[in-house]
């Protein structure tokens, strides 16, 4: 799905584990990653017998996403400094494919596997004189709208939902062109140069010409930007059919939140701020609702699939379709895809003290190492507990235990 497109933060310092993935209890915290725009974090090792709840209500849905997410590879390459050794996944991967292969595994029996085969480290900042901050992250909700739409243009579908350009080059987080902000994240190819992408103004105004094709139409110009923001979502067409509508892509620009900017020109509170609310403010005030929209100069481009599994989501970040409640959005530059966290507080009003879910998207907006997005599904329903959720939470990562990772040469160690 990737939320709000690919990931936008640069590449962060090396990171000073151990070892990449290694997880060995220690008794000072790691230092997790350093970056003047994202503040640097440490991992403090704690037990997870001392975090009241784990593994939280069905740790078997769990388990059974991250056995997903172990099959699968991600649909963009992190980078090579992520924490969590692919070698050190894998292993722990195998061992929950020796699970049995039901439909509900045994509570009891999946929460042992998370307790024995991952250490638990509490995401911390540093702080004057040494000690550790344990500030709360912060956590949101996003989730798949369902919207109606056409595959032919008409009054009534008016808002075209665009492929893939054929002169779009993405570029991987730290990759660049010549000439081009190191901040733009794709580029336009131009003879044998490169230029930046243009924003969503010139798009919506016509400058891509021929390259501008249409998968399919929506109502109008909310309900397209409702889709970008989300990333991917389910259309059902006036033909009968459901299709789903998957992220292929952006113009590399900057994300910019029409939320803030609804609520920091006056129009609507910030409490209260729903989804429905937002929309329908859009709809009601169509020249003030364009000039806002387009300040969001990124744009993002589609491709339509086959819907194979209604009770998942579309494929996020990990190449995975996405679990409802289950699979979290990280920022990919820090975290490997298919690690485990636990969230420490009562999320939504749910009387559960924590969650265990398990990293499988990212999002441009979604920056630093205690930073999520929860994915809680398909409709309306979704979106409102979307829309509602924003908690400060405790982010705990869990990194496979040292029997379940192999051994690392020398050359792949780093040094603190």
């Amino acid at each position: 799905m990737t939320r709000f497109s690919r990931p936008a933060a640069a590449v962060l310092a090396a990171l000073s584990l151990p070892s990449p993935g290694s997880a060995a209890p220690a008794a000072e915290p790691f230092r997790v990653g350093e970056s003047s725009r994202v503040g640097d974090a440490l991992l403090e090792p704690v037990d997870t017998a001392a975090l009241p709840g784990f593994p939280g209500a069905d740790p078997a849905a769990t388990l059974a996403a991250f056995r997903r997410t172990c099959r699968t590879r991600p649909a963009t390459p992190q980078p090579a400094t992520v924490t969590g050794s692919a070698e050190a996944l894998a292993a722990a991967c195998a061992r929950a494919e020796t699970m049995p292969e039901t439909k509900t595994v045994a509570e009891a029996e999946a929460a042992r596997f998370f307790s024995e085969a991952f250490a638990a480290y509490r995401i911390v900042r540093p702080a004057a004189g040494g000690n550790p901050e344990r500030r709360t992250g912060f956590l949101t909700g996003y989730f798949e709208p369902e919207l109606v739409g056409s595959a032919t243009p008409s009054p009534d579908f008016t808002a075209a939902v665009l492929a893939r350009p054929d002169d779009l080059v993405g570029l991987e987080p730290g990759e660049t062109r010549p000439g081009l902000d190191p901040a733009l994240r794709a580029a336009r190819r131009v003879g044998d140069g490169f230029e930046a992408y243009p924003d969503r103004a010139a798009i919506e105004d016509g400058v891509l010409g021929d390259r501008a094709r249409a998968l399919l139409y929506l109502r109008d110009a909310v309900d397209l930007f409702v889709l970008q923001v989300q990333g991917s979502g389910r259309v059902r067409l006036t033909d009968g059919r459901s299709v789903r509508v998957l992220y292929d892509g952006r113009n590399g620009r900057p994300y910019t939140s029409i939320g803030k900017l609804i609520v920091a020109e006056g129009h609507l509170p910030l409490d209260g701020l729903t989804l429905a609310r937002w929309t329908g403010w859009l709809r009601a005030n169509p020249a003030q609702a364009k000039r806002l929209m387009r300040a969001n100069a990124s744009y993002i481009f589609f491709r339509l699939a086959e819907i194979d599994d209604p009770a998942l989501g579309p494929p996020g970040g990990a190449g995975v379709p996405l679990s409802p409640g289950r699979n979290l959005a990280v920022d990919a530059t820090l975290w490997r895809y298919g690690l485990p966290f636990w969230l420490e507080g009562r999320i939504a009003g749910s009387p559960d003290p924590g969650r265990l879910v398990v990293a499988a998207d990212t999002g441009s907006a979604i920056v630093g190492p205690a930073r999520g997005d929860l994915y809680l599904g398909t409709g309306a329903e979704a979106g409102i507990a979307a829309g509602n959720l924003r908690d400060p939470v405790g982010f705990v990562v869990l990194l496979p235990k040292p029997e379940t990772n192999p051994k690392p040469s020398p050359e792949t160690r780093r040094a603190p």
